[in-house]
């Protein structure tokens, strides 16, 4: 079956090939999709500007914020990442009106499905980061990153030693019960 036209993970951005184990000297592995309009722009200024942010975040440029559907996220996370990052335009300045608070509404109700999923919901953010917020953009970055460490690496999806997947959520979902 052919993926969808659509489909950003089918078209080149594919993880599965790469090897995101922990390691010694573990960094949590980021994805951030970000609207092209605004937070795609206040990533390129933060470069331009030579700001310094951790450079564990991988980005796909999106058209807007809105556009990111819940499965995308949970593909991430089954990939390998650690956490991901929708960002977008300010809500009421989106450059197709309501989208930024179509994402906002998903992304409350991603949040809810991951933890039925027994999926930590602090492992997707959401921010909001206009063209001219540079320094906002690395500040989010930084502290995305920070409470990815907290959390520690996502160990949801690894495959165990016989090729078998793990359970999703088994080790969150012990924790949850516990609590």
């Amino acid at each position: 079956m052919l993926p969808h036209p659509y489909d950003t993970m089918a078209n080149g951005f594919n993880y599965q090939g790469v090897s995101m184990k922990q390691e010694p000297g573990w960094e949590p592995k980021l994805l951030g999709f970000l609207c092209r309009w605004c937070s795609y722009a206040g990533a390129d200024l933060a470069g331009t500007s030579r700001k310094k942010y951790p450079a564990n975040i991988r980005i796909i440029k999106v058209p807007c914020s809105s556009r990111v559907d819940s499965l995308l996220i949970i593909k991430a996370l089954r990939l390998g990442f650690d956490g991901v990052l929708v960002s977008g335009c300010h809500p009421g300045e989106c450059h197709y009106q309501t989208g930024n608070y179509r994402a906002r509404r998903r992304i409350a109700i991603t949040k809810k499905y991951l933890e039925y999923l027994g999926i930590e919901p602090q492992r997707l953010q959401a921010s909001w980061v206009s063209a001219s917020e540079g320094g906002k953009f690395t500040k989010v970055v930084t502290d995305v990153t920070q409470g990815l460490k907290e959390i520690g690496p996502n160990q949801l999806f690894e495959r165990k030693r016989d090729g078998t997947k793990t359970k999703a959520g088994s080790k969150s979902t012990a924790r949850a019960r516990q609590g």
